[in-house]
């Protein structure tokens, strides 16, 4: 192999990144904008199935539903911004809403006074295609025109979904499926 200045200055570019490979390695977590996805079982966390059941494992981007049928399946979702947005325990779907409006509440105007008052339906609204309300006021399982919140923090309290992903969801969980915020 010859040696040239082109492949020296990739070399040396390239050799900081290299020596630190094995130290990361060794940091334990995920990455910012990485899910863990963690298996888990609904018996831990739940007495029965019910309607079904639904887990938002926030630690792990994850959310979980049981179906009454035996369905299963696994979404990587959103989460709050901070802790101070997060509500956590059980609760449960109580309202379903195709094609959602939206209006931010008084605590997200006070965050950022910018927001507009309201939103129609369509690819603008920030609940995207589909809403399940849940029994906390103002807390919702949407979907998400914005595809590069999935995966990260990015709600003022809300899990989100994938749009193709809160639509099967919508079909599957009835009014009545019980929801832990984990």
């Amino acid at each position: 192999m010859t040696l040239t200045r082109r492949s020296l200055f990739l070399t040396a570019l390239a050799a900081p990144a290299l020596m630190a490979a094995p130290l990361r390695a060794q940091v334990a977590g995920p990455r910012a904008n990485i899910s863990s996805f963690q298996m888990q079982d609904w018996r831990d966390h739940f007495d029965s199935i019910g309607k079904g059941a639904i887990l938002a494992d926030l630690t792990s981007r994850a959310l979980h539903y049981w179906g009454a049928d035996g369905t299963y399946r696994l979404y990587p979702s959103s989460i709050p911004l901070t802790e101070a947005l997060t509500r956590r325990g059980h609760t449960e779907i109580v309202r379903k809403r195709t094609d959602p409006d939206w209006r931010p509440t008084a605590d997200m105007l006070r965050r950022d006074p910018s927001l507009p008052r309201y939103v129609p339906p369509g690819p603008e609204c920030p609940l995207g295609t589909r809403a399940m309300y849940l029994s906390w006021p103002a807390y919702i399982i949407h979907g998400t025109h914005d595809t590069r919140k999935i995966g990260r923090p990015s709600s003022s309290g809300c899990v989100g979904l994938y749009n193709e992903h809160v639509e099967e969801l919508y079909e599957m969980a009835p009014v009545g499926t019980q929801v832990l915020l984990l």
